[in-house]
């Protein structure tokens, strides 16, 4: 992962988006588009280089990688 410290907006959708297991949730919480969401979180997996969600048609699971990363930004 890069050590650089990613977007504090990248990492307040990420949150947002693991919380709630939904981009559409996530989107409305936000007040964001859901595809406004997604590309956060894509930026966000590309700075990391890593995924962080398994996306399927109507929901979002974290990957063990994104799991791992949550609760160092939760308290952040």
């Amino acid at each position: 992962m890069n050590t650089r410290v990613p977007s504090l907006n990248w990492l307040r959708v990420f949150e947002a988006a693991a919380r709630t297991e939904s981009f559409a949730r996530a989107a409305t919480q936000l007040n964001m588009t859901p595809a406004a969401v997604s590309q956060q979180v894509k930026a966000l997996e590309t700075r990391l280089g890593t995924p962080l969600f398994h996306r399927h048609a109507h929901a979002v699971t974290l990957t063990e990688t994104g799991r791992a990363y949550l609760p160092s930004v939760q308290q952040s």
